[in-house]
């Protein structure tokens, strides 16, 4: 199984944690990451995700982030196809950048995309039937994983 952490989703750790909300995904996204470095799962990453962590201006919060991508397995370069993809999903009223990053996690095969952006999962719910790939909140991704292996 692969699965697409968006930048939200690697940011979470490092989040404030005084939300129950935030707190759960955040040990949610660690739990993912962890099973990536067991071979549990494929963590896939893009070009996008680099140029998106490239903009951060926290110098210190991006190298910690950039460290959580060590366990990625898959990386997809920005291709004329992913951004055609984009195009597509950006009328559905998704940001160009999440378009990208949506359309990357399908050119990885990526069997999930995980975010934390509930407006995105909302907006690309609607089109599930088209989508090459689920899109889910990590935690309730994680009670999903957890509840289909027992």
């Amino acid at each position: 199984m692969t699965v697409y952490l968006d930048v939200c989703c690697l940011n979470r750790p490092f989040d404030d944690q005084s939300q129950n909300r935030v707190r759960l995904e955040a040990e949610a996204v660690l739990s993912i990451l962890e099973m990536a470095a067991a071979g549990q799962l494929k963590l896939a990453s893009s070009d996008i995700i680099d140029d998106e962590l490239s903009l951060m201006p926290d110098d210190e919060r991006r190298e910690k982030v950039e460290l959580l991508l060590d366990t990625s397995s898959k990386h997809v370069s920005l291709t004329t196809s992913i951004e055609r993809r984009a195009k597509q999903f950006h009328k559905w009223n998704i940001s160009p950048l999440d378009a990208l990053h949506l359309a990357a996690a399908e050119a990885a095969r990526a069997d999930y995309f995980l975010t934390t952006d509930d407006y995105l999962i909302r907006r690309a719910s609607r089109h599930e039937d088209e989508l090459k790939v689920k899109i889910e909140n990590p935690a309730k991704w994680l009670i999903q994983e957890s509840s289909d292996e027992n």
